[in-house]
């Protein structure tokens, strides 16, 4: 009989238990039998996440937008362009075998996403004449989109199984999505460098590393993603991290 596959920001497994039909409580460490069929109860905290992730880019594309009506500049639509899909992935991806819902999970992940939603177009002189800025920009939005290509509705936000992807970007490092979030959010806070965006990027992506290593606490766990990583030494920056 076949088990069902788990997958989380790109690499996976077979999960142990699956096939016996439990689902894996992470943040408790107890194994419960899975819900099936419509009698599942739904995840009211999963649909809180969704709901707050599309008002946030709500706002997002409002101040983004009526910037560039305004100055025409493009850094920030390239940017938008990027959150866009991570608001699509999470309202259509996968149902996951199992979550990490613990405290340490959830607050890497709200740190991480919070952030780019709350940056501010400005008026100060920028560090980088736009064509640099858009050109670094378009460059991370391609390893974004080529990232959740690959993952397709395999996407998640909190760390949890929802199958392991190893082909594509993900042959170059362990989480290439990361890798162009943090391209573009550098190239947006070089068209707009305010105190405001510095800091709020720079906790938004301390989280984000810190969130990947939590993702591979939890995808460690299985076999085959730790012969994954023995393939793939780079989680996100090659070289550095």
């Amino acid at each position: 009989m076949r088990s069902p596959l788990v997958t989380f920001g790109g690499a996976a497994a077979e999960p142990s238990g699956t096939a016996l039909g439990l689902n894996l409580d992470l943040a408790g460490g107890t194994a419960a039998r899975a819900h099936e069929g419509p009698a599942a109860q739904p995840d009211l905290a999963d649909r809180g996440a969704r709901i707050l992730v599309i008002v946030l880019f709500s706002f997002m594309a409002v101040r983004i937008g009526a910037d560039f009506l305004e100055t025409g500049r493009m850094t920030g639509l390239l940017l938008l362009a990027s959150e866009a899909a991570v608001v699509i992935l999470t309202v259509f991806r996968r149902a996951p075998a199992a979550v990490d819902r613990s405290i340490r999970a959830r607050t890497l992940t709200a740190a991480s996403i919070l952030g780019p939603p709350l940056v501010r177009p400005s008026l100060i002189a920028p560090l980088a004449p736009e064509f640099v800025t858009v050109g670094v920009s378009a460059l991370g939005l391609l390893v974004v989109i080529a990232g959740k290509i690959s993952l397709g509705r395999s996407f998640g936000l909190i760390p949890a199984n929802r199958g392991i992807v190893s082909s594509g970007v993900y042959r170059l490092v362990r989480h290439p999505i990361y890798l162009g979030y943090l391209i573009t959010h550098f190239a947006f806070v070089a068209a707009n460098p305010t105190i405001w965006n510095v800091a709020v990027m720079l906790t938004s992506d301390i989280a984000l590393l810190a969130r990947a290593v939590c993702e591979e606490d939890t995808l460690a766990r299985d076999e085959a993603y730790r012969r994954y990583q023995t393939r793939v030494r780079w989680r996100v920056v090659p070289g550095l991290f």
